[in-house]
């Protein structure tokens, strides 16, 4: 039998036909913290690969509040770990125009693993509409344990 193993990190990865939402200009964000070595802007904007990284250990919000109410098709989460064994849960939730509470997308757990479980990578497919706020909760180890919460990319397209 012939095999081939498939390299799946993200680089590899092609969405040539969408295009994704310019947040640093369509978008104030809201963070609990994060490290000076990895802002924000790392993780929101094309051509970084830094991400960004809490500057404590804990729970951690990132929420994007958009100028404008916004339609939003696709979300796509990138987290990277590669230092620590640890399981993350993050919770996804969406804040419609003129609303003031938070309605729940997705709630995930990934188990990291050295050395081959390493990268969590999440497509998830929505229609949301008239859309004011996007939180993203992460909770980096559900054991308590001190772990940092990191986000490599977060990207958000309306096709």
């Amino acid at each position: 039998m012939r095999k081939i193993h498939i390299d799946q990190s993200v680089k590899n990865i092609v969405h040539s036909d969408i295009v994704y939402l310019d947040l640093e200009h369509l978008a104030q964000v809201e963070i609990s913290s994060e490290c000076h070595e990895h802002p924000i802007e790392s993780a929101l904007v094309e051509g970084s690969n830094l991400g960004w990284q809490a500057a404590s250990s804990g729970e951690q919000i990132i929420r994007l509040v958009f100028d404008q109410p916004q339609v939003i098709k696709q979300i796509v989460l990138l987290f990277d770990e590669p230092e620590m064994s640890r399981t993350q849960e993050f919770v996804l939730l969406w804040r419609m125009d003129k609303d003031d509470f938070f309605r729940e997308i997705l709630r995930q757990q990934y188990n990291f693993s050295q050395p081959l479980t390493t990268q969590e990578i999440e497509n998830i497919s929505v229609d949301l509409k008239q859309v004011k706020a996007l939180e993203l909760r992460i909770i980096p180890d559900i054991s308590g344990g001190e772990a940092w919460a990191k986000l490599t990319r977060l990207r958000i397209s309306a096709t």
